[in-house]
């Protein structure tokens, strides 16, 4: 799934945020970062609304910005983000095993990144900067360091526990 939009767009949502940073193309990343906040990923009817709406910018041009940079997402992310780190470090001290460990719990499979159900995402990085914590696994900003196999299921079935009781 990419580049769809899969979700109904609360233009007035959308009018918020514009508001919010002056309807000002020099906003244009943190207009879209904050879409992004809301939706979870920048859904295409967003991209273009927001390129008819501020004032010398068009939807291709919002759609170039949004397919620059990496912290953008065009596909829907899971409510719990893990990043999981194959750097050099934590590649030499094990992360394809946590990583697999991961896809097999969440049944991702066949370059599937997010789970049926939008709780999780998957995404591989090339460092998150902790290597002396290698191998690394962040999930919503919370570091697990020195992780296995074994204690990635653990991590992840805590989450899911929460959820359950939520």
């Amino acid at each position: 799934m990419t580049a769809t939009s899969q979700t109904a767009i609360d233009f007035s949502k959308i009018d918020e945020v514009l508001g919010k940073y002056e309807y000002k193309k020099s906003n244009l990343i943190a207009i879209l970062q904050k879409i992004q906040e809301i939706y979870r990923y920048l859904p295409i009817d967003a991209m273009t609304y927001v390129g008819t709406k501020i004032e010398g910018l068009s939807p291709a041009t919002v759609y170039g910005v949004a397919t620059f940079y990496a912290q953008f997402s065009l596909d829907p992310k899971g409510k719990y983000e893990i990043k999981l780190c194959d750097g050099t470090a934590c590649h030499v001290r094990g992360s394809m095993p946590v990583l697999d460990a991961v896809k097999a719990k969440l049944g991702l499979t066949n370059g599937k990144t997010t789970t049926e159900n939008g709780m999780f995402s998957l995404e591989t990085v090339s460092c998150l900067g902790a290597c002396g914590l290698a191998p690394v696994v962040v999930i919503n900003e919370k570091v697990y360091p020195k992780m296995t196999a074994d204690a990635v299921k653990v991590a992840l079935d805590e989450i899911i526990k929460q959820e359950q009781e939520a």
